[in-house]
């Protein structure tokens, strides 16, 4: 063997990930199989707790409200299969809210370039987040902790504190419009991104690297995987999903506060972990993450729908996740064994 085939051949450190990588994939759809499988027995409870849920307009109602953090849990998924994390996806869904409000300024000539701005901020933010992991090697959690706090501050700061910009006419009208009677525009915007985000992970050359890195970062990097190019691009991803996450926000509530998606980064772990993906890396998908926003989202209606207040519905809303993940779980390794 030459020496120039000696370094293309990939030592048994290196092909180890790709393996890894091969199997977990192999089980994703058993895994994303069991979470849809917890979404439909919940649905089953709910339908007979209330009529409501057996409706199909109350059901495309909650697509609707699940999509400003839907849309976001498809970018965080792309991180976490890599084995990172965005804690700073709540302040990116705000910001792309405010910025977006602001650019308006209620004139519906400025709506297609308000959006593009929200994007091209948010996707900035990931894209620095992604530089100084990718570069530094600081830790995902502390860095992304920072920036959040960082863009809470400066939302606030240019804002004070209050509700900012105008909303143009149309632009909400345009969103909520049904499809069929039955689904909103927003709630198809949801679909429509998961399905391109699963398509990425199916399909491309990123989508599988993804896998590979998250399985074994040190092996991917001895197999010549570009990592830092793919942490980049995966944090990118993420931010501007975020920010077409608050563009969502905005169209499903008008509100464009610089804390309007507070607490939302915990609504987006919450699904993207029920969903399967693991702060780990390596495992998980956006079949799944779906599957966890609709089953957060079928919770929280469910709550409303009994008239528990506030505080008995955060006991309830835990309780579902919980117990949810533990059935999950039960399925993933009855589906695997």
């Amino acid at each position: 063997m030459s020496r120039l085939d000696e370094i293309a051949a990939p030592t048994p450190a290196a092909a180890a990930p790709v393996g890894v990588a091969a199997s977990r994939r192999l089980r994703s759809f058993p895994e994303t199989l069991a979470i849809w499988l917890v979404l439909v027995a919940l649905l089953v409870v709910a339908g007979a707790l209330s009529e409501a849920f057996l409706r199909p307009v109350y059901l495309g109602n909650i697509i609707r409200q699940a999509a400003p953090i839907g849309i976001a849990a498809v970018g965080v998924t792309f991180v976490m299969i890599l084995g990172g994390v965005d804690l700073s996806i709540g302040a990116t869904i705000s910001l792309g809210a405010v910025l977006c409000a602001a650019a308006m300024n209620g004139d519906p000539a400025n709506i297609a370039p308000a959006v593009a701005l929200a994007c091209l901020a948010a996707g900035a933010i990931g894209a620095l987040n992604g530089i100084l992991i990718a570069v530094t090697g600081v830790s995902p959690f502390i860095l992304t902790l920072g920036t959040a706090i960082t863009l809470y501050g400066v939302t606030q700061l240019v804002t004070g504190g209050t509700a900012h910009g105008i909303i143009a006419p149309g632009f909400r009208e345009v969103f909520n419009v049904r499809i069929g009677g039955i689904l909103p525009t927003l709630g198809l915007a949801f679909l429509v991104v998961a399905a391109a985000g699963a398509t990425v992970q199916h399909v491309t050359t990123f989508g599988r690297r993804l896998y590979l890195i998250g399985s074994n970062p040190a092996a991917a990097r001895l197999a010549g995987l570009p990592v830092r190019r793919t942490v980049i691009l995966a944090y990118t991803l993420s931010g501007l999903l975020g920010g077409l996450g608050g563009i969502a926000l905005l169209a499903r509530s008008g509100v464009s506060g610089s804390l309007a998606a507070s607490g939302y980064e915990f609504d987006v772990l919450a699904a993207v972990v029920l969903g399967g993906t693991t702060f780990e890396g390596g495992r998980g998908g956006i079949g799944g993450t779906v599957a966890g926003v609709l089953i957060l989202f079928v919770a929280f209606n469910l709550v409303n729908v009994i008239g528990l207040n506030y505080h008995a519905q955060l006991v309830v809303k835990g309780a579902v996740i919980i117990v949810a993940s533990a059935i999950y779980r039960r399925l993933r390794d009855a589906g695997s064994s």
